[in-house]
C-alpha cells in the first residue's frame, strides 16, 4: 500500500512540477507574441500632424463657412492645442466657441468663451466672447413655468457687452435680449404670484406682485402686477394700499382692463382709486414705463 501511495505521488508529483514549468513557458510566450504585435502598431496614429497655425485656421474657417461645425470646432481646437501662444490660437478659442454654439453644444461654447475672457480681458474679441456666453445661455431659457437660472446668466452676460463695450456692434442685441430676460423674469414673479394669490396666501402673493413692480417697472407684467396689488391688498383689507395700486395703474394705463376691473373691484366696496403720498407705490410709480423704455 505504502508502495503505491509513492507511485501516485511520484506520479503526481511530477505532472505538477511539469505544470508549473509549463506556466512561465507559456507567459514567455504570450509576452513575446504581445511584443510582436506592438511592433505593428502606428504610434503616429496617436500623435497630432503638426501644421501652421494659418493653414490649420484657415480649414477651421472653410469648414465653418461649409457648414460642417463639429469638424470646424475640432479645427480650431487644434489650432489652441498645437500653437497656443499664437495669434490664431486667440482667435481660434472665440471662434472655436462659436462654431460649437451654431452646434448647439452649448456648455462647450461657454467653456471655450470663459477660457478666452480669462486668457484676454482686453483683446478685440472679447466683446464678442461675451456675446457668444450671453446666446449659448439665451437659447436655454426655458418657459416662465420652470427655474430660470439660464435667464439670469444671459442676462450677465448680455450687461457685460453692454457695459464694458458700450461702442461694440453687438450692443443694440443685447439690450434686446436683456429686455427680454427681464420679462422673462418678471413673468415668472408673475406666474408664482398668481399661484399665491389663487390659494388666498395674500401676503406671499402681494411680495411677488411688489417684486415685479420695483424690480422690473419697465416690462409689460407691471400693468397685471398692479392690478393683482390692488386684489390682494382689497382682500385682506388694506383699503388704503389696494386704493393707492389703481391710482397708480390708473395713471399709466387708463384704457387698460385691468385697470376697468380694478376700478369695479373698488367700486364694491365704495371706494376709488386715490394716491397715498405714504405709500411705497407712489414711489414707484417714477420708475414705471410698462416696457415703452429699453433697457
Amino acid at each position: 500500500m505504502a508502495n503505491c501511495r509513492m507511485s501516485m505521488n511520484k506520479r503526481f508529483g511530477g505532472k505538477a512540477r511539469l505544470t508549473l514549468l509549463l506556466v512561465p513557458i507559456a507567459g514567455a510566450l504570450a509576452i513575446t507574441g504581445c511584443a510582436s504585435k506592438d511592433d505593428d502598431i502606428d504610434l503616429n496614429a496617436y500623435v497630432d500632424t503638426i501644421e501652421p497655425a494659418d493653414v490649420l485656421y484657415n480649414q477651421a474657417l472653410a469648414n465653418l463657412n461649409s457648414g460642417r461645425l463639429d469638424e470646424a470646432a475640432k479645427k480650431f481646437d487644434a489650432v489652441d492645442r498645437q500653437h497656443p501662444y499664437s495669434e490664431f490660437a486667440r482667435k481660434s478659442l472665440v471662434m472655436g466657441a462659436f462654431a460649437n454654439y451654431r452646434a448647439g453644444k452649448y456648455d462647450e461654447a461657454v467653456n471655450m468663451t470663459k477660457r478666452y475672457i480669462a486668457l484676454y480681458p482686453n483683446q478685440p474679441e472679447a466683446a464678442y466672447a461675451y456675446y457668444i456666453t450671453g446666446l449659448a445661455y439665451y437659447r436655454q431659457i426655458p418657459d416662465v413655468t420652470r427655474e430660470q437660472s439660464m435667464t439670469r446668466r444671459s442676462i450677465a452676460a448680455f450687461n457685460e457687452v453692454v457695459e464694458r463695450f458700450p461702442d461694440s456692434e453687438y450692443v443694440e442685441d443685447s439690450r434686446a435680449k436683456i429686455r427680454f430676460g427681464r420679462d422673462q423674469l418678471a413673468g415668472k414673479e408673475m406666474q408664482v404670484g398668481r399661484y399665491y394669490l389663487e390659494r388666498k396666501d395674500y401676503v406671499a402673493a402681494i411680495k411677488r406682485f411688489r417684486g415685479v413692480v420695483e424690480q422690473y417697472s419697465n416690462t409689460r407684467h407691471v400693468e397685471e402686477a398692479l392690478a393683482r396689488l390692488t386684489e390682494a391688498y382689497y382682500a385682506l383689507g388694506v383699503t388704503n394700499e389696494a386704493q393707492a395700486a389703481a391710482a397708480v395703474l390708473g395713471q399709466n394705463y387708463p384704457d387698460s382692463q385691468w385697470y376697468k376691473d380694478s376700478y369695479k373691484l373698488l367700486q364694491s366696496g365704495g371706494l376709488q382709486p386715490r394716491e397715498s403720498a405714504g405709500s411705497w407705490l407712489s414711489k414707484a410709480a417714477a420708475a414705471i414705463t410698462g416696457g415703452k423704455d429699453g433697457v
